[in-house]
C-alpha cells in the first residue's frame, strides 16, 4: 500500500500546475530530430531513467539515515509528519514555501545520451516543482527504515511520475483534451492533493500509517 501512496505522488506530480503546462516544451525535448514514434519513445525512456536512477539515491540515502534512526521511530514519525503537512499546507497555498517553485526548460535533444544526462539534470531541477511529493515519498522512505526499502519506494515514485511521460511522448497529440480538463480545474485538484499529503503527515505523526499500510499488504 505505502508503494501505491508513493506511484500516486509521483502521478500527481506529473499534473502539477507548473509541470503538466510545460509538457509539450519536454515532448518537442524528445522529438527534436527524430523522424519516427520510436525513437521519441527511446529518447523519453532515457530521460525517465536519468531522473529515476539520481531520485533511487535519494531513496538510498533517506532509507540509510531510517535505519540509522530506526530506534527513534517514534520521533522520526512525528517529524516527518510535520514535514509532510506542512507540504500539504503549500500546495493548498496556505502557507507559502518559496523553495517549492516552477521551473521551465529549453533544451534539446539528438541522442539516448543526451537525453539520459538531461533526464540527470531534471531530478534536481525539477526538485523545487514536485518539491512536495517528493519530500513526501523522501519522508516515507525514510520512515521505512531500511535503505532497499527506501530504493523501491522512490523507484516507485519515479515510476508514477515517469509512465505519464513514456505515454504522453507517443500520444501527445490525442491528449490534449485530457490536459485541458486537467488544467481547468487545477484548484480543485490542487486541494484534494494537499488534503491527501495532510491526511498521510497525521498519520504518520501517530504511527498510523504503518498499521494502516499492514491492513493491505
Amino acid at each position: 500500500m505505502d508503494f501505491l501512496i508513493t506511484f500516486l505522488e509521483g502521478l500527481i506530480s506529473f499534473i502539477s500546475p507548473c509541470m503538466l503546462p510545460l509538457l509539450p516544451l519536454y515532448i518537442s525535448y524528445f522529438a527534436g530530430g527524430a523522424d519516427k514514434k520510436h525513437k521519441v519513445f527511446a529518447r523519453a525512456f532515457s530521460f525517465v531513467a536519468g531522473f529515476t536512477i539520481i531520485f533511487s539515491l535519494l531513496g538510498l540515502f533517506a532509507g540509510t539515515l531510517g535505519a540509522f534512526l530506526k530506534q527513534y521511530q517514534s520521533a522520526v514519525n512525528i517529524i516527518c509528519g510535520i514535514i509532510i503537512i506542512l507540504f500539504g499546507l503549500s500546495y493548498m497555498e496556505i502557507i507559502r514555501i518559496p523553495l517549492f517553485k516552477g521551473m521551465q526548460s529549453g533544451r534539446t535533444a539528438d541522442t539516448i545520451l543526451s537525453a539520459f544526462l538531461f533526464g540527470v539534470i531534471y531530478s534536481v531541477s525539477l526538485t523545487p516543482c514536485i518539491g512536495a511529493f517528493l519530500g513526501s515519498a523522501l519522508m516515507m522512505a525514510s520512515a521505512s527504515g531500511t535503505a532497499l526499502r527506501g530504493v523501491l519506494l522512490l523507484v516507485t515514485y519515479s515510476l508514477g511520475l515517469g509512465i505519464p511521460f513514456l505515454i504522453s511522448a507517443i500520444l501527445i497529440e490525442k491528449l490534449n483534451t485530457t490536459f485541458t480538463f486537467i488544467k481547468k480545474h487545477y484548484k480543485v485538484i490542487n486541494l484534494i492533493c494537499g488534503i491527501f499529503l495532510i491526511l498521510i503527515g497525521i498519520l504518520m505523526m501517530f504511527g498510523l500509517l504503518g498499521a494502516l499500510l499492514s491492513l493491505f499488504s
